[in-house]
């Protein structure tokens, strides 16, 4: 006879292991799958049939390219169930799945080999991760990336991004025709280096490290310029760029072009400058009260004929202070009309000079409005 006691512990050693590997398979969290060396399905464990719809039993012994794999995808999973069976294994192949109720599933596999005790291959199995939703989620994110990307481009607005060391991100088409730099241009190259005139390189390099903290800026001017020539100028919010996990990627700043809004401002400066002049130089007396009566104007000619500086009259009260009682009530009219919009001309003032002189002023009282058009006060020409 021959002792055959180590070959049956043997046996059940390798019975008690493949059980454990077939319950690992079966109730394992992860779709597995397994067919032969002709493709047919060996093995269907509890978490593929609950995610794709087919039961155990409709699926051993079948093609699963043929019953189970899309046509437009077949070409690829038997190229890749042929390599596993040639002894070439795959790792993270996606395998697009159908379920019994035409829901689309992805899964993320790796074909694994599959060998008899003496080493001859006897087919593949498949261990995979369910990446449905993650795809489906990465596609939404890529969405909503490829729209920003999209929306950033296309703004009316001048836009434009930088890394956390400083280099050009973003450089959208608005910014491109007011700067006269294209994005090929800029693309990769420091803002504040190539971009920036010498004079605000500081000022923008602390906007921007303030950003790259997470201390955003609004409303800082920045005038762009190519060649020596200024081009235009923007007023910009600088925001922090965040990543997926909230780290800070980079800067990106959105803008107005306040190039006419400066030279209209400009404009509007230079005109209020002459008009004070004007009045200060006339050879007539002017002054202006505001809406409470309050001298705002006082002009050389004025002083000339009362004696009163004008470091003496700003600031005080036209008619309390420099109008004899008995006409005060005339004179509060006339102006009560013009800051109600009304406004008098050839009205004959009475005035007293600082030394006691009478002096008569035939004067037009006229009603004075800001950019809105709100009454602020009243000068008179006299």
């Amino acid at each position: 006879g021959q002792d055959i006691t180590q070959i049956r512990q043997s046996a059940k050693e390798q019975e008690r292991v493949a059980d454990d590997l077939s319950r690992l398979i079966d109730t394992a969290n992860a779709p597995i799958f397994g067919v032969d060396v002709d493709g047919m399905v060996t093995e269907w464990n509890h978490k593929a049939a609950e995610m794709l719809g087919f039961a155990k039993g409709e699926t051993m012994g079948k093609a699963l390219v043929e019953h189970f794999i899309q046509p437009e995808n077949r070409s690829s999973v038997t190229e890749v169930l042929t390599k596993a069976l040639a002894g070439e294994e795959t790792a993270n192949y996606e395998l697009p799945l159908l379920s019994k109720f035409g829901d689309p599933y992805t899964v993320l596999l790796n074909a694994t080999t599959r060998r008899d005790s003496r080493g001859k291959i006897i087919g593949v199995v498949g261990v995979g991760q369910d990446i449905t939703t993650l795809n489906r989620l990465m596609a939404e994110a890529k969405r909503v990336a490829d729209d920003l990307t999209r929306l950033i481009e296309t703004a009316n607005a001048p836009i434009f991004g930088v890394d956390t060391q400083g280099n050009v991100t973003e450089w959208n088409q608005k910014l491109a025709g007011l700067s006269h730099f294209t994005k090929q241009e800029t693309i990769g190259k420091a803002l504040v280096a190539n971009f920036i005139t010498e004079e605000y390189h500081g000022a923008v390099s602390l906007v921007l490290l303030k950003a790259l903290h997470g201390e955003e800026t609004a409303s800082f001017e920045l005038p762009l310029v190519k060649n020596g020539e200024k081009k235009a100028v923007l007023l910009l919010n600088a925001t922090t760029r965040r990543g997926p996990d909230g780290e800070v990627i980079g800067v990106i700043c959105v803008g107005q072009d306040i190039t006419q809004l400066n030279a209209m401002t400009a404009e509007q400066q230079r005109v209020a400058d002459d008009l004070a002049r004007l009045i200060d130089s006339a050879n007539a007396p002017i002054f202006g009260v505001d809406i409470n009566g309050m001298v705002t104007e006082w002009n050389k000619k004025a002083v000339s004929i009362l004696g009163f500086d004008k470091d003496e009259t700003i600031g005080k009260n036209l008619v309390h202070t420099f109008i004899q009682p008995e006409d005060r009530k005339s004179v509060s009219d006339v102006l009560q009309k013009a800051l109600s919009g009304k406004e008098t001309a050839n009205y004959e003032l009475p005035l007293l000079t600082k030394h006691g002189e009478r002096y008569t002023i035939l004067l037009n009282a006229t009603t004075r409005r800001n950019a809105r058009g709100e009454i602020t006060g009243v000068v008179g020409v006299g």
